[in-house]
C-alpha cells in the first residue's frame, strides 16, 4: 500500500504542462516576457524547439501562432498564447481562458483610396483578399452580403493594385502600411489581442497547475493596471482625500513627524489618478509620490 502511495505521489510531483508561444514575430518577445514576469524562468537562448521552465512544471514549444490552435485541440500543447484573430480564423475546439492585454489590433476591410465607399453593400458580388477567410466568410454571411474570398498568405496590401481581388481583410495597427500602399480602411470586422488559450479536456493535475499560473498573471496584470500612490496631507483634510482615491480598501494613514499631518498610502488605477490629480492637489495633498507595482495580489 505504502508502495502505491508513492508511485501516485511520484505522479502527482511530476506532472508538468506545456504551452505553446510564437517562435518569432510580434507576439514572441511579449508572450516570453510576461512569463518571466510571472517568475518563471528558462532559458530561450539557444532556439531551441522547446525549453523546461527552472522553477515550475512547464515546458515552453515555439511554434508557428497559426499551427498553435491545432496543437492545443489535439492535446500536443496544454496551452497557448496567441491573437484571438488566429484562434478565431483557425476555428478550433480550445477554450480561450484569458485576455493578456498586449499586441492589440483590428482586423479590417480596406479598399484602393479612390473608391467611392458607401457602405458594406459595396462589398456584394466583390472579391476579398485575405489570410482570414474563414473570419471574412462568417462576417460577409452575417450581414447577409455575396462575397467571395482569395486566400493570400502575405503581401495582401497588394491584391488589389494588381487587380486580383477588389478589397483586402488584415491586421491593422498604425493604418501606416495600408497608406503606403494606395487603400483606406473602411470598415472593422473584429478587434484582437493576445490570448491564452487551452484544451478542453485538461486532467485535474493540469487544471490545478493552471490555476496556478493564471494567479500569477492576475498579480502581473493587476501590477501594470495601477500604481501605487503616497501622499502628506494635512490631518483635517484625509477624510475628503480619502474619498479621492478609489483604491482597493481604504487608504494606509500613517502620523508625519510635523504635527497635525499624515501620510497616506494607497493603490489606484492609473486612469483614475489622472482624472483625480488636480482634486488632490486642491484638497491638500503635497508631496504625491507614484510608483510602478511588481506584483499586485487582491
Amino acid at each position: 500500500m505504502n508502495t502505491t502511495e508513492n508511485k501516485t505521489n511520484d505522479k502527482v510531483s511530476n506532472t508538468s504542462m506545456k504551452i505553446a508561444v510564437q517562435k518569432s514575430g510580434r507576439l514572441s518577445d511579449k508572450s516570453l516576457q510576461l512569463l518571466k514576469d510571472c517568475g518563471i524562468k528558462f532559458d530561450n537562448s539557444s532556439r531551441k524547439l522547446s525549453t523546461k521552465a527552472k522553477n515550475f512544471p512547464l515546458e515552453i514549444l515555439f511554434l508557428r501562432d497559426d499551427d498553435i490552435p491545432q496543437y492545443v485541440a489535439n492535446g500536443v500543447a496544454d496551452l497557448g498564447i496567441l491573437g484571438l484573430n488566429e484562434v478565431e480564423e483557425k476555428d478550433q475546439a480550445v477554450d480561450v481562458i484569458k485576455q493578456l492585454g498586449f499586441a492589440g489590433c483590428r482586423l479590417s476591410l480596406a479598399v484602393q483610396k479612390d473608391v467611392d465607399y458607401t457602405g458594406l453593400d459595396w462589398f456584394e458580388g466583390k472579391k476579398i483578399a485575405s489570410s482570414y477567410t474563414t473570419i471574412v466568410k462568417k462576417f460577409f454571411a452575417s450581414k447577409g452580403i455575396n462575397a467571395t474570398t482569395e486566400e493570400i498568405g502575405g503581401s495582401v496590401e497588394i491584391a488589389p493594385g494588381i487587380g486580383l481581388a477588389d478589397g483586402i481583410c488584415d491586421i491593422v495597427s498604425t493604418g501606416s502600411t495600408l497608406i503606403m500602399n494606395g487603400l483606406k480602411e473602411v470598415e472593422t470586422i473584429m478587434y484582437s489581442e493576445a490570448v491564452m488559450i487551452a484544451n478542453k479536456q485538461l486532467d485535474g493535475e493540469k487544471a490545478a497547475l493552471l490555476n496556478k499560473l493564471l494567479f500569477r498573471l492576475e498579480a502581473v496584470q493587476n501590477a501594470k493596471k495601477n500604481k501605487y500612490i503616497l501622499l502628506n496631507a494635512p490631518n483635517e483634510k484625509i477624510d475628503e482625500i480619502t474619498r479621492l482615491l478609489p483604491g482597493m480598501k481604504s487608504p494606509t494613514v500613517l502620523p508625519l513627524a510635523e504635527e497635525g499631518w499624515s501620510s497616506l498610502h494607497s493603490v489606484i488605477e492609473e486612469e483614475d489618478f489622472w482624472n483625480v490629480i488636480d482634486q488632490l492637489k486642491e484638497a491638500g495633498a503635497e508631496g504625491i509620490l507614484v510608483s510602478d507595482i511588481q506584483k499586485l495580489i487582491a
